[in-house]
């Protein structure tokens, strides 16, 4: 098995969150990570509650959790949401979760645009007919993560999606915008795939769920909540224009509005749960 890894890019103030919970992320079986990014397992048992927020990347998870306190395993479908999405924890629980790739959901659910996911929580049997209570015991009750991913590589090898090529093209398309921090204009990163604007716009509805300005701007902001979380000299105005905002002012609405405070308020929080 894999260490696992602590990427926490799009986590607002991950200190805390691992301060609450034990947050791991594992890779999937090889022949799985064509469409599917990461496993992501949290575990907590907590005497009060406490609520964790995450500016959301955009993929669909699907996961399997278990808040011992309120009843059985269940499973959920999450499409991406748009704004800032809370988890309240209480109690003893814990959620295995398989984040997909953008794009790499798709071939598991042909039947509808990622589109019609985006912004909504489903539970998993309305999306997968395989998935039983007995499904997300078998993935979420294990008591390590040896067995969790056994149990969860096992139910997602045996979906067996159809190659999807149009899926590829997505998923190369939004790992381009997420390497490349000069992709700022849909306009001009669609002509230089050789797409009319409105054919990415329809492919990223069909396949990603959102559309790409969405996508361009998201990354962009993950890079600026990072960058406030452990830098103490940052130059605002000169990020600001680095990560394609129009001026400093449009960074801090749009940091304000998604975390709640803004980006020096946070920054001098974030630095203070750190040590």
């Amino acid at each position: 098995m894999a260490a696992p890894r602590r990427d926490t890019r799009g986590i607002v103030d991950p200190a805390a969150l691992l301060t609450h919970v034990r947050f791991r992320r594992h890779q999937p079986a090889e022949p799985l990570r064509r469409y599917v990014e990461t496993y992501w397992f949290i575990d907590w048992d907590l005497p009060g509650p406490y609520a964790s927020h995450v500016v959301p990347h955009p993929s669909v998870n699907l996961t399997f959790q278990w808040d011992e306190d309120e009843g059985p395993p269940y499973g959920e479908v999450t499409g991406i949401p748009l704004g800032l999405f809370t988890r309240k924890l209480t109690g003893r629980g814990r959620v295995c979760g398989a984040k997909f790739r953008p794009g790499g959901f798709r071939p598991y659910a042909p039947e509808a645009a990622a589109s019609r996911w985006t912004g909504r929580a489903l539970p998993a049997g309305e999306v997968f007919p395989q998935v039983t209570p007995d499904t997300a015991r078998s993935i979420v009750s294990p008591a390590d993560d040896r067995a969790r991913l056994a149990a969860l590589d096992a139910f997602l090898l045996s979906l067996a999606p159809a190659p999807d090529p149009q899926a590829d093209l997505a998923m190369d398309l939004v790992q381009r915008m997420r390497a490349d921090r000069t992709v700022c204009r849909v306009g001009d990163f669609a002509h230089a795939q050789g797409l009319s604007v409105r054919a990415l716009q329809r492919l990223f509805s069909t396949y990603v769920g959102v559309t790409p300005k969405w996508v361009i701007l998201r990354y962009r902001f993950h890079e600026a909540l990072e960058l406030a979380g452990t830098r103490s000299d940052l130059d605002w105005a000169a990020l600001a224009a680095d990560l394609g905002y129009a001026d400093q002012a449009h960074l801090v609405r749009d940091f304000t509005s998604t975390v709640g405070v803004p980006p020096a308020t946070y920054a001098a929080s974030a630095r203070s749960d750190g040590g």
